[in-house]
Formats: C-alpha cells, structure tokens, sequence
C-alpha cells in the first residue's frame, strides 16, 4: 500500500474536463500540517491554485475597467450627439457608433463571460477539492483519540465548512474585490477628466465608507465564527443521534434525545439572530450611505453644467458612474460581509481541525518486515493519564508462531495491551518490538498492515459485502473474497443479501456501521476480512462472541486454518476458547498475574482457576466472591 503523503499515489479525478479545468491538482498533498493562524492556514490550503487565481484576478480587473470606460463611452456618443446635426451624426461619426457597439456587444460581455468561466470552471471546482482533500488527509493521520473526543457528524462539518469558505473567499475576492477596486480607481480618474470637484467627493464618499466597513466587518466575523459553532454543534448532536438510533429506540429516549437537538437548535437559532441584527444594522448605514452618492455626483456635475463646465455626455458619465458605484457599493459590501462570515467560519474549523497530529511517525520510520513473528513488551506502561485503568509494567515474550490467549475481567488492560501493540497510543514506558523491531521506530500503517485483527465491536462500511471484505486486501481477486467468505461461513447469508437500491449478494450495500445485518452476520464478515488479509501476527478480541455456538463450531476449524503459521493473541471471556492456547496469560488490574497452558493454570488454582470454577456457560462472571 502507497503512502497517502506520496504525491503519486494520489488519486486523479474521474474524469478530464478540458485544460481550464485542470489548471489546479486538486488532490496535491499540503505542506506539512495545516497552520493555527488564518493567512498561513489559507496559505497551505490553497497553495498550489494561486497561478490561475492570479489570472482570474487580472481577468477581473479588466472586466472592472472596462464598467468604467462604459460610462466615458456612453457620455461621448452623446457629446458627439448633440454636437452633430441629425442628418449628418451616422455619416460623419460612423466609425465611432461602430467602436461602441462593438464595446457593448462583443467586448464586455466576453470579460465579464471569461471572468465567469475562470471563477466557476477554473478555480472554484478544484479549489475546493484541494482544500477538502488536505483537511480530510490531515484529519485521516489523527490518533484516535481525537476521534473519540468529538463527534464524526461535527468533524465532517467542519471539514466541509472551513473548504467551502476557503473557497468562496477566494473566489469573492477575486470576483468583487479586485473588481470594484479597479471600478472605483478607474472611476476616479474618468472623474477627474470631467471634474476634479466630483472626483474628490467621490474620494471623500470612499473614505467613509471605509470607516463604516471597519466598524461592521470585525463584528461581523466574531458573529460569524459562533454561528458557525453552534451550526456544527447541532450537525454533530443530530448525527450521533442517527447513528445510534437502535439503542434510541431500545431505551424509548425519543424525547431524551429531541431535547438535546432542540438545545443545540437553540443556540444556533439565538447565534443566528445576533448575526442577523448585526447584518441588519450594517445593511441600513450602507444603503443609506450608498444613496448618497448619486446626489453628491450628479449634483455637482450639474451646478457645472450651470455654470457652463460640464456638458451633457459629462452628466450621463458621471451619472451613470455614480449609479453603478451605488448598486455595486451594496453587491460588494454584502460580498465582504460574507467575507467575513467565511473568515469567522474559517477561524472556528481551525480550532477541531489544525491541531498536530498527536501520533507520528518518527523522521527515521521503515516498514516494518515481519520475518517470523515474534513479539516482546519490554516493561510497557499506559495509564491513560488516570490512576486507574490500562496496563503497568507489562512483560511479556510472545514466541513466533505462539497462539496466546489474554483473560481478564473487563478493565483487566487486555484491549489496552492489543491496542498499544497496534500503536494507537504513544507508551508512556517501555517499548514494544517485533522481530526485533520497535514499533515506535517503524511506519504505523506498516505495522497495522502486517496485524489483522478480528474485534467484538465489528463495524462495517455503508459499502458492498464485496468492499467490505476486500478492505482486507484491496487487491484481491473476486475468488479470494469469495474463498473468504466460505472460510468464514458467511458465503450462504451475503447471497440472500439485498438493498433498497435492489443489489443483491456482494454487491448489497450494508447500511452505515453495518447496520442491516445480525451481529453474528457481522463478526464473520470481519472474520472473512482478516482471513483474506492473511496478516503474519492475528489478533482475536472477542472474535466468537457474537455468534452461536453452531456457529462458532462450523467456523473453529476456518480458524484454527488461519491461525496455521501465525502469531495470535486471543482474548476471550468464553474460556473454553481459548484451552487450546500455547499459553494463557491473566490480567488483573492492569498487570500480569499468572501464565501457563490451561492445565497448568488450573493447577495453581489461582484467579484463572476461579475463573474457570465461576464460568457459566463458559463465560466469566464479573461478580464479586
């Protein structure tokens, strides 16, 4: 498997949409993690489209120029008018009449179309996907633990939240911004050709306008960013909801349940109303000043006129620039509000999504090679921060080749010690090595890849059985998969499979977490995904417990085939199980208590002896003596 960090391995996109459209890579990889300041952030999320963006912009400022030259186009035809006899103004002025139709039929139309072209085909599209796809890289490489501390549903909203307003930001600026930058610099000095009075009014109506943008636009984000908040609170609260929606209906906690929505609701409702009268107040202070401009250009223009220093194509001029300047001052003033908005919303995703990684590779990581299997904790502990729980000065020396099983009452440490062998968590002493190997110094999807695993809590894609177990080999043949199956006697129950959408057998799609099929289903779909992954070191954590003991019987010989020539590590609180075990390890309260083969622990009459004396059905009981 290739290295999601390597730029070819990346994924191309489905299709070719022409040379405009692949002027950005959208799947190019960021450099290094995302930043926690905004202007870096945005930095690393766009670089790699700011070459076409500069192109879009430069496109823009033309387009804006050109809005301009319209109004000094449109009051010199009527100069040329009125200073012309009627039946004389289209023969001695015809090439004039000519260039200015040219310039409304065929030139500003194509800038303002090639400005949208590039904005909606060039770069939006892409820039999107890029952003998108480094937050969702980044988010993929985080420990667990930062997807146990938060919701999936506000994780993927953010994701979503801080790519789209990325885009729309740059996009806007280059859109409206550098637009109406060029529109009033260009207005400006037509103005000052015509009158030097309406163009220093018009600097004076800027400035103020200015001020009013400083005083709005810093409220406007702050408002923004708890919008935005609130608004993934509420995807987050609705989502968990959903996905747990079985255990909802268990405990008949509808109402439980409707009011924590209604809570998030509420605040998002009330963040939502804050942002709306800070909008709204802004919204009047800038109609009423954009009213202004018209009066204070237009009149000017005609007290000149009075006087006798302004003709009648300088009114239309003027007039037009000052009208144009006032429907663009409320396009562009609601752009940079929602400029703002993206800012605010850009500032809350950094917050779940810019931390580093907590787990990472060391600089000097190799792959892991796994040449026989053997595996030693060397005086291991991992508390989890909490003077109860996880696993203390472990020992242990798994020979290559051992089938070990793990017993421990829940909270012995037993998942704790599977789960610092797979590196999900950084040891707080000790290490771990593996054919000599610490797993600390080698790639943690190489060492992941040579571990299959088989867990009690056996989540499933919302994809095809197909892809479901050919995640343990993505490569695999359709025989294999098939082979698999059989192995785990799942083959007869996938092909009586079907959806809503009327796909049948392997090709059935399994509900989100796998949610259309018994647990039992499950587990030996699991088993049938580790089976294909055919890992040298298998680990078993509660793999049976889901099934019924027929079951369990039809498949013990499929897994006592794929244990043939591995390293296995099974826990189980169905003991019998695991009396075919090399060796049995004890766990209680986080330390290893007692090892030996089953015999042997039974003759200690120690706690594996209890253990075995209480089982009821072979399980451990939890109750006290």
């Amino acid at each position: 498997m290739s290295d999601p960090s390597d730029s070819a391995s990346q994924p191309r996109a489905p299709m070719r949409l022409g040379w405009l459209a692949d002027r950005i890579a959208p799947f190019t990889p960021g450099d290094g993690p995302p930043p926690r300041d905004l202007v870096p952030f945005l930095r690393w999320a766009l670089t790699g489209s700011f070459g076409i963006m500069a192109v879009a912009g430069a496109v823009s400022v033309v387009a804006g120029i050109l809005e301009v030259l319209a109004a000094g186009i449109l009051g010199h035809v009527i100069d040329v008018a009125l200073a012309s006899e009627a039946s004389s103004l289209f023969g001695e002025n015809l090439w004039l009449m000519i260039g200015a139709a040219v310039f409304f039929i065929v030139a500003r139309p194509l800038s303002q179309g090639l400005n949208a072209l590039l904005q909606s085909v060039a770069v939006a599209p892409s820039s999107f996907t890029l952003v998108l796809s480094r937050l969702h890289r980044h988010t993929l490489g985080q420990a667990v633990t930062f997807f146990d501390n938060d919701f999936a549903g506000r994780i993927s909203q953010k994701q979503m939240q801080a790519a789209r307003a990325a885009t729309d930001l740059a996009t806007d600026f280059i859109n409206t911004i550098l637009f109406a930058i060029a529109s009033v610099v260009g207005s400006l000095l037509l103005l000052t050709g015509i009158d030097v009075w309406a163009a220093l009014m018009l600097s004076v109506w800027f400035f103020a306008y200015v001020v009013l943008i400083r005083i709005y636009m810093p409220k406007i984000r702050a408002n923004s960013k708890a919008r935005a908040a609130a608004r993934a609170m509420v995807t987050g609260q609705v989502v968990d909801t959903i996905s747990n929606i079985k255990t909802v209906k268990l405990f008949g906690h509808s109402a439980h349940e409707d009011r924590a929505a209604i809570q998030a609701m509420g605040r998002f409702r009330d963040s939502s109303t804050g942002f709306g009268l800070v909008s709204t107040g802004f919204r009047f202070w800038l109609m009423t000043l954009a009213g202004t401009l018209p009066v204070l250009l237009v009149g000017s223009t005609l007290w000149f006129w009075t006087r006798g220093q302004a003709s009648p194509g300088d009114i239309a001029a003027v007039g037009a620039i000052a009208l144009r300047l006032s429907q663009m001052t409320g396009w562009v003033s609601f752009t940079l509000m929602a400029m703002y908005s993206h800012v605010g919303e850009i500032e809350d995703a950094m917050q779940t999504l810019a931390p580093p990684h907590a787990l990472t590779d060391a600089p000097d990581a190799t792959e892991l090679e796994v040449t026989e299997g053997a595996i030693r904790f060397d005086s291991v502990s991992f508390t989890y921060d909490s003077p109860h729980g996880g696993i203390r000065d472990i020992d242990l020396d798994i020979r290559a080749g051992e089938k070990l099983g793990l017993v421990g009452a829940s909270g012995a440490g037993k998942s704790t010690l599977v789960a610092a062998l797979l590196r999900l968590y950084d040891l707080e002493q000790g290490r771990i090595t593996i054919d000599g190997q610490d797993i600390a110094h080698v790639t943690q999807d190489s060492l992941r890849r040579r571990i299959g695993m088989v867990t009690q809590d056996t989540a499933m894609f919302n994809r095809s059985a197909r892809e479901n177990i050919g995640y343990g080999a993505p490569d695999a043949e359709e025989g294999d998969i098939v082979a698999a199956a059989r192995q785990a006697e799942a083959d007869d129950f996938i092909r009586l499979l079907s959806d809503f959408k009327g796909r049948e057998g392997y090709d059935a799609h399994l509900g989100e977490r796998g949610v259309k099929l018994s647990g039992g289903q499950r587990q030996r779909i699991a088993l049938a995904r580790a089976m294909l992954k055919d890992a040298p070191i298998l680990v078993l954590d509660e793999a049976t417990s889901a099934l019924d003991s027929e079951v369990e019987a039809q498949i013990q010989a499929a897994l006592e085939q794929a244990m043939v020539g591995k390293t296995v590590i099974a826990i189980a609180h169905r003991l019998s199980t695991l009396a075919q075990m090399d060796r049995i390890v004890v766990m209680d309260q986080g330390r290893i208590v007692e090892q030996g083969t089953h015999d042997a622990l039974l003759a200690q009459e120690g706690l594996y002896a209890r253990y075995w004396a209480r089982q009821s059905g072979g399980f451990i009981q939890e109750a006290a003596e």
